[in-house]
């Protein structure tokens, strides 16, 4: 198994019923700006756990052509007002082509909602993750799910979730006894473990709990299995020069037995 379409096979994932854009992918719009000169990521702790995010849930709906993740992309929410923009750190959205990769996101181009929003807190944001995001990304633009996270292991740990109900209220989305959330969204648990490098990553797993593998691990998975087939033609080759050697002892053995066969018919009785 090496890759995220066996794993999906694998641990029967299903994912949710979800309504299909109205309008077009867009790559950009002039007059919306798709850059706002800011870095990527706030610290090493955020960009390792964007980067990461945003790999294993690209490669996990690779196979998907109605499901686009972005990456600190501009959304725009209203038309011809370039000021009503987001850019959280990783978004899904289900129900719009996946291909072409977008500068930024329209949503009165795409006919779409982004459905989850992921944000990593950072101190230049913190206040406004927690606070103005969440009305802002579940109601005034219409999202269903909003994640944040505290990235470095050195703070206090924060991990949560909100969800906008079928009658418009926001609810906190409630742990599980392992500390886990669950996104009804895109059909995934995501669950916190901390790294080597004092990064806490933020990682997604299948309803069965399994967690979805990241790139180093899907390598290691691959050099692992590459091992494995070195050895074992390997060890075909040791069993063919065996079977070889053998089959050259039975071809002289039987030689020899013809020769002594030919002396003794040779012999006087």
């Amino acid at each position: 198994m090496n890759s995220f379409t066996d794993w999906k096979h694998e641990h029967g994932y299903v994912l949710p019923p979800h309504p299909m854009a109205s309008s077009r992918a867009t790559m950009s719009l002039e007059g919306y700006p798709a850059e706002d000169d800011e870095p990527m990521a706030a610290t090493k702790f955020h960009g390792q756990q964007i980067v990461t995010l945003s790999y294993q849930l690209g490669a996990f709906f690779r196979w998907e052509d109605k499901v686009y993740v972005g990456t600190d992309s501009f959304i725009y929410y209203v038309q011809g007002d370039t000021s009503k923009k987001v850019a959280p750190d990783v978004y899904v959205v289900l129900g719009v082509d996946a291909i072409p990769a977008r500068r930024s996101f329209y949503i009165w181009e795409e006919g779409a909602v982004p459905t989850v929003a992921f944000e990593f807190l950072s101190e230049s944001t913190q206040r406004v993750d927690r606070e103005d995001k969440v009305t802002l990304y579940l109601q005034e633009i219409g999202m269903q799910e909003y994640f944040l996270h505290q990235p470095e292991a050195a703070r206090p740990l924060e991990c949560r979730g909100w969800r906008r109900t079928a009658d418009g209220r926001i609810v906190d989305i409630e742990p599980d006894a392992r500390g886990w959330l669950k996104s009804e969204a895109l059909n995934l648990w995501f669950f916190v473990e901390d790294q080597p490098d004092k990064v806490r990553l933020m990682r997604p797993a299948y309803p069965d709990g399994t967690p979805l593998p990241t790139y180093d691990e899907l390598e290691q998975e691959r050099d692992y299995f590459k091992e494995e087939a070195n050895e074992a033609q390997a060890r075909a080759r040791v069993a063919e020069a065996k079977a070889q050697a053998e089959a050259n002892a039975r071809a002289q053995l039987e030689t020899e037995l013809e020769r002594l066969r030919l002396l003794l018919a040779q012999r006087p009785e």
